[in-house]
């Protein structure tokens, strides 16, 4: 790929939207060159969540992550743990969403051979795998209100037993958690213990949404862009402004991995040295496939066409009158699916389905 950052088309103008390559890939403040690795932003925002993260991680307090589904909270708890004293120790992570009810004091605290129909062998629990590091429970919310004391007893006198054993175990962890609940509706509702929230919710860090940091969103694609292209051995180099531009004003429901999954998307998609991020006309979360395809087939013809006119767009040979449109129209149409009459000109290959 080429060296440089990805460049906008219209380049002359003089868009908000250029990219600073300083600010690519993590986030170096203030010149430090202990990055966040791989968390990527610039905005106010996220400066905002990274000084508390900076803050917090020095010490063993417990943590617990705020925010909407997507914007980053296993990156945060990492960056907790990565300048924390226990950095050189496990990372443990356990989902308490992706956990059967009847699974999950197994998962968590270990189990011994025998201890029910199917645990032939003794397994160790992520308490016991986070020992002296962290362990970071994901959708604590989700978490059988059953199992919730157990844990809260493990977190205050540090100790736990394994399921099928009377042997008392201790452990020394620092705990992050995470949801996308309202923690105190849900003890309003029954549906999660007090005191357990109230022994995580010792240091409360509130992440933004996408659409808070919007700023960050031609670093985010750039960054995506890059990453998924090395990985397809493509070379992508250059994205329409007016496409930042839509892209900019998305709602992002899902937040960043909403966004990653479309630009990895693009790049599969994408065929010449310009990203073709394919979106809907109005601005909304979903990614209509019919349109997807659409586009898909019209960058086909086109490419076709400019091959047999060997990359001329004008003229009475050209491409747009063989296309029937008008040579402003063809050239619109090319930027916007990324075609680049100087690679078919080439004779670059294409991909097309």
């Amino acid at each position: 790929m080429n060296s440089n950052v990805l460049a906008f088309l219209e380049p002359r103008e003089a868009s908000p939207l250029a990219v600073d390559p300083s600010a690519l890939g993590e986030v170096n403040r203030n010149g430090d060159e202990a990055a966040f690795v791989g968390i990527v932003g610039n905005s106010a925002p996220l400066r905002r969540v990274l000084q508390l993260v900076e803050m917090v991680a020095a010490s063993d307090a417990t943590v617990l992550l705020l925010g909407e589904t997507g914007t980053g909270k296993e990156l945060i708890a990492r960056a907790i743990h990565e300048r924390s004293q226990r950095r050189k120790e496990n990372f443990v992570t356990l989902n308490c969403a992706a956990i059967p009810s009847a699974l999950f004091e197994s998962e968590l605290f270990g189990h011994e051979r025998g201890a029910f129909t199917g645990a032939y062998i003794q397994k160790m629990g992520r308490l016991e795998l986070a020992n002296h590091g962290t362990l970071f429970l994901d959708e604590v919310g989700e978490m059988p209100m059953e199992l919730q004391p157990k844990l809260l007893r493990a977190l205050q006198e540090r100790a736990y037993e394994r399921v099928g054993s009377a042997r008392t175990k201790s452990v020394d962890l620092r705990l992050v958690a995470a949801t996308n609940c309202d923690l105190e509706q849900m003890m309003a509702d029954k549906q999660f213990r007090s005191d357990l929230y109230y022994r995580l919710n010792v240091f409360p860090i509130q992440l933004p949404p996408l659409c808070e940091r919007r700023e960050d969103i031609p670093l985010l694609v750039e960054h995506f862009t890059q990453k998924y292209a090395q990985r397809m051995g493509k070379q992508i180099e250059t994205i329409p402004a007016a496409m930042m531009q839509k892209l900019m004003r998305w709602d992002w429901p899902g937040n960043v991995r909403e966004l990653e999954n479309l630009i990895e998307r693009s790049v599969i998609l994408t065929t010449g040295s310009t990203l073709n991020v394919s979106l809907p006309a109005k601005i909304s979360g979903a990614i209509d496939a019919a349109e997807v395809v659409g586009n898909f087939e019209e960058q086909a013809r086109i490419v076709s066409v400019l091959r047999e006119t060997n990359g001329r767009i004008s003229g009475p040979n050209g491409a747009a009158l063989r296309l029937g449109v008008k040579r402003s129209t063809l050239l619109d149409r090319m930027k916007k699916l990324g075609i680049d009459a100087r690679e078919v000109r080439g004779n670059r290959a294409y991909a097309t389905i």
